[in-house]
């Protein structure tokens, strides 16, 4: 079946109707590849339970591997991703190797996230739509 090509107009506004002729980002180009690097590699969902689980506190490999029911070359392999985009870092205990988020800022990103996604749509007065 074919759809018909939607036509699209030109905006109905004109420069002067703004406060500001162009927005810029309120960051460098650099942390703006940076930041897409960070989301790349939380996008995956196992990097993602393996930073959940963090949250809650370090933990080793081998901790790690037990709590997602895989194998540890696995949870290396995810970690080893999120350690080179500095989402955690990792401390040596004895024979163990231990892991825990980066700083407070990816503890909360990671909760951020997690809520966001748990919560029901939300319901915004005004003329905004998804």
């Amino acid at each position: 079946m074919k759809y018909a090509a939607k036509k699209t107009s030109a905006p109905e506004c004109a420069d002067a109707d703004h406060k500001s002729a162009r927005r810029v980002p309120p960051v460098s180009d650099e942390a703006i590849e940076t930041a897409s690097r960070l989301f790349r590699a939380l996008g995956e969902p196992s990097r993602l339970r393996l930073l959940a689980l963090l949250a809650q506190g370090e933990s080793c490999v081998t901790e790690l591997a037990l709590s997602e029911g895989d194998d540890m070359s696995a949870i290396s392999q995810r970690l080893r991703v999120l350690r080179s985009e500095n989402l955690v870092v990792r401390r040596r205990s004895g024979k163990h190797i231990n892991y825990a988020l980066a700083d407070q800022h990816i503890v909360d990103l990671v909760f951020n996230a997690l809520a966001h996604a748990s919560e029901s749509p939300a319901r915004v007065k005004g003329t905004f739509t998804k």
